[in-house]
């Protein structure tokens, strides 16, 4: 696969998907006509679907009657475009037609073609060839590192390359694989800039564009990923003496590339093709809708707040953005201390209600509401479910396999069989003290004389953990806020990559076209000064525009092939996206916790992606790594959050600059297991329920999707589930992700992420050399092999030896649980 978005799993106090994976959208809408005029929208990129990078990423042929379409695309581009001023590039005005000689100025890889700016304009404009744009904009030194997308940008170009390569394909690296990478390259980032800013500004415009062109996008991927003389030619070097001389990145690339080109359905002819592509075009379909109602529903709800008495005990934070929605929903004087005050189920408007409100029946409106987001009417995903899950399992079979689950499974470490395996062990272990974290919080809940301890409701579990987390270990989330400010956050991270990594990061602010204000960019350098990458980062929560969750995704990977003239390789750039809490007045974003936990996790992604040795493109970063490895960075990096040197380096108050105290720190350490348990089997629940529906569940039988979620709960929830509980039809991890029998993973690579932060543990946290030395191990490894290296051999080639869950289960407090 050539690059993707990966997800944060879903908020442990959520019922519900809060951090979803969109599928892998990379994909080139191209067309040809008498005039030299076809438009491609440049999408985001997602980590989300583990397929080859053509069958997730590709689309179209070059077929006439698309030129005409292609210039609605640009027109509702255009469109949104004009609606959105603070998408330009430095020294744009942000509006206005943009001659086409402006563009020869900047860096564009893409071969013959056309680039033109869509901001109010959507006519064709003149061809460029590769030789007019190949002049980077002096003075611009990101320019001068990798060429790229504008997020104003709409660009046109012929599409022939993959007509060529088949007619002239040979077995050999220069006559197949780097021909190949440069299609992929080439399509993935033009169609990658629309889909991320789906995901970050959806709007009609936007949907209506990527509407036009979804199934030509999907038509050219699945003929790419089906084309005989492609595969033939993999299987020639394979097989014959040229698979002797490749590097073993190389071969990783060879097997993949046949792998999946297996599970794309090269080997199906006539009617089955047919029918396989055919679904394939559906499903897309049912994806992209899955994954609209959701951010539908979410906006929908709404709850304007006059009575203060009704929001008691919110925090003041909590308050200030609850005034400012108001504001913005037209209630020019609504302030933090008198509204009024509007509640969604964005979560950082959501969140704080259910775990400070003192006013139950608001919560349980709330709970209910996020229970049952797009679960009725014109948003209602259940027949979409049902849907996707009849058309995987008539794919699977097309391809010769039992159902889905084994499809996905080809491409992971794990087998179905060891993904359930590990989820029973941790589900056994977690069991017990699960039930008596609810006692726990019932006998707490009597001991205040609360009627919530004779009757603990879902909606009771979160405030009431978070009183007894109060009183048990004397800590209070919102106070800690003050101490937990972005850029404060931001910078104690740069510097923990400093320690660990041997890299500077820093502002580059200017240097790139951004799409929103609150966007920063970023440089990653080497203590030399040399450049090797950049990152977008755009973290706080726009709830009208902006889907939930937090990920990390390709714009550009490393690339020897790709490296502009005078580098020998091109640079990655990525994006970090996250939905925390925005400023509010004057104020700096001032984050919980968990929050923080999360821009870590990001960060490791983004890691994984920026600072990858491999030099072929094809597997550098997170290319070709099994999914169920894939999280091993990001949940490795939230490790940090706990230790010491970096919690205070990050934890200062962002007024007074006073350090957290060491006792807050003792505590905040000593809470880390608190409900661990229960944490642990909410993600084996939703894990469990992801394999059960994509293995053994038959739609249309005896049980229904919610028959299953409540049978598997008897195992997993202490407290049964409502009846009316439709949690799945906001799973967008599984029906609008690349996580389909595949959301184990987060625990799979919990367990090599935990065994891997031990590393550090053995060597001693405050031994700086040692810690330092074993940094560069991991970044020599698990950071820069990429998926040039099965990652069970990397695991190995850092820690010495096979995992184990005995770190895993020691940081979440269980081991002793395990070994009694």
């Amino acid at each position: 696969m050539a690059a993707g978005v990966l997800a944060m799993p879903l908020q442990p106090s959520l019922r519900s998907s809060l951090a979803c994976s969109r599928p892998l959208l990379r994909n080139f809408f191209s067309a040809s006509s008498s005039r030299p005029c076809s438009f491609a929208l440049p999408s985001r990129s997602a980590v989300a679907r583990r397929s080859d990078p053509r069958a997730s990423i590709l689309l179209g042929r070059p077929r006439s009657r698309h030129c005409a379409r292609g210039r609605s695309v640009a027109a509702a581009f255009s469109c949104w475009s004009s609606k959105h001023p603070a998408v330009r590039r430095p020294g744009s005005a942000g509006g206005g037609s943009v001659e086409i000689q402006e563009a020869r100025n900047w860096t564009h890889r893409a071969g013959s073609g056309v680039v033109a700016r869509a901001a109010g304009t959507s006519r064709c404009m003149a061809t460029v060839t590769e030789e007019s744009v190949e002049k980077t904009e002096k003075g611009n030194p990101l320019l001068d590192d990798a060429p790229l997308p504008l997020f104003d940008a709409v660009e046109a170009s012929h599409e022939k390359e993959l007509e060529i390569l088949e007619k002239n394909v040979q077995p050999t690296w220069p006559g197949l694989v780097e021909p190949l990478e440069k299609i992929v390259d080439r399509l993935s980032v033009a169609w990658g800039t629309v889909s991320h800013l789906k995901a970050v500004q959806d709007s009609p415009e936007l949907r209506a564009a990527v509407d036009t062109v979804q199934s030509d996008r999907v038509a050219f991927s699945l003929r790419l990923g089906q084309s005989k003389p492609i595969y033939e030619a993999f299987k020639a070097i394979r097989e014959g003496p040229v698979w002797a001389t490749l590097t073993e990145a190389q071969q990783r690339i060879v097997d993949g590339e046949l792998k999946e080109a297996t599970l794309n359905g090269v080997g199906l002819e006539g009617e089955a093709r047919t029918r396989f592509n055919e679904i394939q075009q559906e499903l897309e379909q049912l994806s992209t809708k899955f994954s609209e109602n959701v951010l539908d529903a979410t906006k929908k709800f709404q709850k304007l707040v006059t009575d203060p008495k009704e929001i008691e005990g919110l925090p003041q934070t909590a308050l200030g953005l609850a005034a400012q929605s108001a504001v913005a929903k037209g209630h020019e004087g609504a302030t933090p201390e008198s509204g009024p005050w509007v509640i969604t189920l964005d979560a950082p408007s959501y969140m704080p209600v259910m775990q400070h409100v003192r006013n139950r029946a608001l919560r349980e409106e709330l709970y209910r509401a996020y229970l049952t987001r797009a679960s009725s009417g014109e948003l209602d995903n259940t027949p979409i479910i049902n849907k996707t899950l009849e058309l995987r399992q008539e794919k699977a079979e097309l391809l010769g396999f039992k159902n889905h689950a084994e499809v996905s499974m080809a491409m992971k470490m794990a087998t179905l069989e060891r993904a359930e395996e590990l989820l029973e062990q941790l589900r056994s272990t977690s069991w017990a003290p699960a039930v008596k974290d609810l006692e726990d919080l019932k006998e707490f809940a009597i001991e205040q004389g609360a009627p919530e301890g004779n009757d603990m409701r879902h909606w009771d579990v979160t405030f009431w953990s978070e009183r007894l987390r109060e009183a048990k270990f004397n800590i209070n989330e919102e106070e800690l806020r003050p101490f937990f400010s972005l850029p404060r956050v931001t910078e104690g991270l740069f510097g923990l990559a400093k320690m660990l990594f041997g890299v500077d990061i820093e502002a580059a602010d200017g240097l790139a076209p951004v799409w929103h204000k609150d966007v920063r960019f970023y440089r990653v350098k080497d203590l030399a000064g040399e450049p090797l990458a950049y990152f977008y980062f755009d973290p706080y929560s726009r709830p009208s525009e902006k889907r939930g969750g937090a990920w990390m995704d390709e714009v550009l990977g490393r690339s020897r092939l790709l490296a502009p003239a005078d580098r020998k390789v091109r640079l990655p750039v990525a994006h970090m996206v996250c939905n925390q809490t925005p400023p509010v007045g004057d104020e700096p974003s001032l984050m919980t916790f968990r929050e923080v936990e999360t821009v870590f996790h990001e960060f490791g992604h983004a890691l994984q992606h920026m600072l990858t040795r491999q030099d072929e493109g094809l597997v550098a970063g997170i290319r070709k790594v099994e999914w169920d490895a894939v999280e091993l960075p990001s949940q490795f990096m939230e490790n940090w959050c706990y230790h010491r040197a970096t919690l205070l380096g990050i934890a200062k108050h962002y007024k007074t600059g006073e350090t957290l105290s060491d006792e807050l720190y003792s505590k905040l350490l000593s809470a880390r297991t608190f409900r661990a348990a229960s944490m642990m089997l909410r993600q084996i629940h939703f894990a469990s329920i992801d394999l059960e529906l994509h293995s053994r569940f038959k739609p249309g039988g005896k049980e229904s999707l919610f028959d299953v979620d409540r049978r598997i709960a008897e195992k997993t929830q202490v407290i049964p589930p409502l009846p009316e509980d439709r949690f799945l039809c906001g799973f967008s991890h599984i029906f609008a992700g690349g996580y389909s029998a595949g959301y184990y993973s987060y625990k799979w690579a919990e367990v090599l992420s935990a065994d891997a932060f031990s590393a550090f543990e053995e060597v001693g946290l405050e031994n700086e050399e040692a810690v330092k030395e074993t940094g560069k191990r991991f970044r020599e490894t698990v950071l820069g092999l990429g998926g040039g290296r099965p990652p069970a051999q990397v695991f190995k080639d850092f820690r010495g030896r096979d995992p184990s869950t005995d770190a895993l289960l020691r940081h979440s407090g269980l081991l002793a649980t395990a070994t009694a």
